[in-house]
């Protein structure tokens, strides 16, 4: 085949002029940006999937309440800068407890109530841009506990 050929073909030698290069260059940096989509974070320095936040309302108010239960939920969502995908929420007979989840594009949210002892005990997973932390002054808020406890997991650390 002659040199003219494998050029036609992309098997020649080729020099890149300065827009070409550019290309090149954005090309790179596109790929590293898809190698981020998958949503893990850093946090404190360690790369991670995400932040799950357990979280436990002492005390607190309003646990049997299913529409005030859902608009927590939702209010949560939105201020931790997330995107949910679908909820589900069971109420239980007699003592009225509630049991359920928020799907988000970027994890969950998990309640399971105990009206009758005045407790609660949540799951805030997230990934990505969105912050879970932010949900801990809208539980404050909503069901007033007299003692909140929150411990924080990075999950997948070292994946």
């Amino acid at each position: 085949m002659s040199r003219d050929a494998l050029f036609q073909l992309g098997m020649g030698a080729v020099s890149l002029n300065a827009s070409q290069k550019e290309e090149h260059f954005h090309a790179h940096a596109q790929d590293a940006l898809r190698e981020q989509a998958d949503h893990f974070i850093e946090k404190d320095g360690v790369v991670c999937a995400g932040s799950h936040l357990i979280i436990d309302l002492y005390e607190a108010e309003r646990l049997d309440d299913l529409d005030h239960i859902s608009d927590t939920l939702k209010l949560c969502v939105e201020t931790a800068g997330a995107t949910l995908l679908h909820m589900h929420l069971h109420p239980f007979e007699p003592n009225g407890g509630i049991s359920g989840v928020a799907v988000l594009a970027e994890s969950h949210i998990s309640i399971h109530s105990w009206p009758e002892r005045r407790y609660a005990a949540l799951d805030v997973f997230m990934c990505g841009d969105a912050e879970p932390a932010r949900c801990i002054d809208v539980l404050r808020k909503a069901f007033k506990p007299k003692r909140i406890a929150v411990q924080e997991l990075l999950r997948g650390k070292g994946a």
